[in-house]
């Protein structure tokens, strides 16, 4: 699998219905593998940010929850929503449930932990909840952040300005 088809690898949305990267895709989306009981819960201010400030621009955020990292995403998709909306005012797509490594890793994990984090110029394995990839207008991821690196950090705000061109 190439590639430019991470945004082609079916996934499934929150209420379970089949969906696609592609199907959001406007110029810039932003992944994230997301959780609502780690302590950089907080980035979903930032993130819902970015989806007010860009949005109209053919900007999205994309979140995939996942409790790969000390079972810290527990929720039902339902309990996912509830928090995410009624907590942060989340209003960017939320995705079903996924694993980000190992045996089980999503398919669209697969493709992206083959790209390098800008911070230790490294690829593999997703090291914590909140890492971040920036996927271009054609499909293609084009940058990876690290956990730690704040969604409305200079360097995130720059690569999403810079796609939106």
């Amino acid at each position: 699998m190439g590639m430019s088809s991470v945004s082609e690898i079916p996934v499934k949305n929150l209420a379970g219905q089949d969906d696609t990267i592609g199907a959001h895709l406007g110029k810039v989306a932003l992944v994230v593998n997301v959780a609502s009981k780690c302590g950089l819960t907080p980035q979903y201010t930032a993130l819902e940010q970015l989806q007010k400030t860009y949005g109209e621009q053919g900007f999205t955020v994309l979140g995939f929850p996942c409790n790969q990292f000390g079972g810290q995403e527990p929720g039902s998709a339902e309990e996912i929503e509830t928090f995410c909306s009624t907590t942060y005012g989340v209003t960017f797509p939320l995705f079903e449930k996924v694993e980000v490594n190992g045996d089980d890793r999503h398919a669209v994990f697969a493709e992206l932990t083959a790209v390098k984090e800008r911070e230790s110029g490294e690829a593999g394995d997703v090291a914590w909840n909140f890492g971040k990839w920036l996927i271009n207008a054609d499909g293609e991821p084009v940058a990876r952040f690290s956990p730690r690196t704040t969604p409305d950090s200079p360097e995130v705000v720059a690569a999403i300005e810079k796609l939106l061109g």
